[in-house]
């Protein structure tokens, strides 16, 4: 027989650990004070605006940026008193030397890279108990229930990740060139535009046919793309849109519930509280007391 001689696969990330997986819906005046750890953190701004401040220099992060704070570099996070920010926040232990990568560094995200961010959180949410925007949460309790192979994934998702955020980062002429890439442009710039007539109408209701008028595609293309680009439904994802807008409205005192119900174009408070419920869990009542608590 042969002799067949296996090749070790090189590891240029490891992650050694979770510390915490987060997702914060703060308040328009939220405010860290700041800490330092002996790990990394990762903060995404998932909505709105984020002052960060490493060490003597200070950073605005708009929508769509993350940053990195390495291990032992003090930090804090401020919203700005007019937008209230959505953050991911992702810690973890790393000792590769590749990391060196990430010191000192603020990226925009591409689309695949929100993906992976978007299952992290997810499979946070099933690997754990307790809610992922607790502020003070020093260890995350497993879930006994959990699906099988939550934490690995969780990992996978993060080094892939990190992976991915190094090779956009190299040369045009080191990336690969995969041959759909000019569809998949094409695709995200569609979908992109659908999301911003969306997120310009949420004071209407746009019907599934006069988005697919608007997108210029025929119902089961624009089924299709939206899909693929997205991972949800285009009425599930306008749906979503106008439920995150609430959300801002009622963190930032906007108005009251049945304002908030009427600029959303519901026809009516409890119509908008009950599918408010469905997304939530919660009242918009008990979702307003729920933030300020925090």
């Amino acid at each position: 027989m042969p002799d067949y001689i296996p090749t070790v696969m090189r590891r240029e990330i490891t992650v050694d650990a979770i510390v915490t997986v987060h997702y914060f819906e703060h308040a328009k005046n939220y405010v860290f004070e700041g800490e330092k750890h002996d790990f990394w953190e990762l903060v995404y701004v998932d909505k709105g605006r984020l002052e960060a401040v490493s060490e003597d220099q200070g950073f605005e992060l708009t929508q769509g940026q993350m940053i990195f704070h390495k291990p032992n570099e003090f930090h804090n996070l401020y919203a700005n008193g007019t937008v209230a920010p959505n953050l991911v926040i992702v810690t973890f232990v790393c000792r590769s030397p590749a990391m060196a990568f990430f010191e000192n560094r603020i990226a925009y995200v591409t689309a695949r890279q929100r993906e992976l961010l978007a299952r992290i959180v997810e499979e946070g949410r099933r690997a754990f108990t307790g809610p992922l925007g607790d502020p003070y949460t020093l260890q995350m309790p497993r879930d006994p229930n959990a699906p099988f192979g939550c934490e690995q994934l969780i990992n996978l998702y993060l080094e892939t990740l990190l992976i991915d955020m190094v090779r956009s980062a190299a040369p045009e002429s080191e990336r690969p060139k995969p041959s759909s890439s000019i569809k998949t442009r094409s695709d995200n710039d569609l979908v992109a535009r659908i999301i911003r007539h969306m997120e310009e109408h949420l004071s209407d209701n746009l019907s599934f046919s006069a988005i697919c008028q608007y997108s210029a595609q025929s119902a089961t293309n624009l089924k299709t793309i939206f899909k693929a680009v997205t991972g949800q439904g285009v009425m599930e994802y306008y749906r979503k849109l106008k439920i995150d807008q609430a959300k801002i409205l009622l963190r930032e005192s906007n108005g009251n519930i049945t304002q908030i119900a009427d600029n959303l174009g519901y026809t009516s408070v409890q119509y908008f509280s009950r599918h408010f419920k469905q997304a939530t869990g919660m009242t918009p009542r008990e979702y307003t007391l729920s933030v300020q608590a925090h």
